[in-house]
């Protein structure tokens, strides 16, 4: 058998971590948007039972590491995973596993195609250097059940709300229901029967719950694309990513403006630093500029 490259830069790159215990590694395996197919978990616990010590542990950012891997086992378990199509995953100074939450595939409250998005997103960056750790998050609408705040790049469905009059029956159900508190009840007129609904732009968080929950169909969405966050970290300094634009409706667009963030820190960035940190070193405004052409 070929003697294993056990540099650390190259064992990151594999998705093969050195444990604490001398000779022994974790194979951390990779699962896009968190999905395996059955055939592909039974051949993880197959390796598991085989290489390591009949455990799994299932990570925060949905994915499978095996743990108590022997050196001398590391590519026989890694062959037997790719007889099943079973990837690895990355680690160090690169790009990490794409997370998603299911999107609008099954979630009534999905409004993107989140494991489209992340399947692409994996395609242009997996595994590519860059100065630290970067993580991407897909989550379909402002339930945010990824996190998509907490990522070096963040993208989360968004709905912009629209009233439409002629259909509202004045129940208020949606001054009610708005997490936000961005909808509010105006008197027009003589305030007898004339009156609006009119929603704070900056206040709203683009949820969908009012055009989702208005009994007389009154909200409807007027665009719905994506809230794209750039720089979002927990970690030892935690920082919630920026807002870099609310509502993006290209997804082509999309991926241009990922691919613009994501060289500005290349070319920005430090070693051992995050984005988000990065951000906040050379500010900012210089950071639209570069990415949206804004000052």
């Amino acid at each position: 058998m070929a003697e294993i490259d056990t540099g650390a830069a190259t064992l990151n790159r594999d998705g093969v971590l050195r444990q604490k215990q001398p000779d022994y590694y974790l194979l951390r395996i990779k699962a896009i948007a968190g999905d395996l197919t059955a055939t592909q978990l039974a051949c993880i616990a197959l390796v598991a039972e085989r290489y390591g010590r009949g455990a799994v542990h299932l990570s925060t950012r949905q994915g499978v590491e095996i743990h108590h891997v022997h050196k001398d086992n590391i590519e026989s378990a890694r062959r037997v995973l790719q007889s099943a199509g079973v990837q690895m995953g990355a680690s160090g100074s690169r790009v990490r596993v794409i997370v998603a939450c299911p999107g609008n595939a099954t979630c009534k409250w999905g409004a993107i195609e989140t494991k489209k998005i992340a399947k692409e997103l994996d395609s242009r960056f997996f595994n590519l250097e860059v100065p630290y750790k970067f993580k991407m998050a897909v989550t379909g609408c402002s339930n945010n059940c990824t996190k998509a705040n907490e990522n070096d790049i963040g993208i989360r469905g968004a709905t912009e709300p629209e009233w439409i009059s002629s259909s509202c029956t004045d129940c208020g159900s949606c001054v009610r229901f708005c997490p936000a508190k961005a909808i509010e009840r105006q008197e027009e007129g003589n305030g007898v029967e004339g009156y609006r609904y009119n929603v704070d732009r900056e206040s709203c968080i683009n949820c969908s719950i009012c055009v989702k929950q208005c009994p007389a169909k009154s909200w409807i969405a007027r665009r719905q694309g994506y809230t794209l966050f750039i720089g979002g970290t927990m970690g030892k300094i935690p920082r919630f990513a920026t807002i870099l634009k609310r509502i993006e409706e290209n997804e082509e667009n999309l991926y241009l403006l990922i691919e613009k963030a994501f060289t500005c820190y290349r070319t920005h960035g430090r070693k051992k630093e995050r984005f988000g940190h990065m951000i906040d070193r050379i500010g900012v405004e210089k950071v639209r500029e570069e990415i949206l052409g804004e000052s």
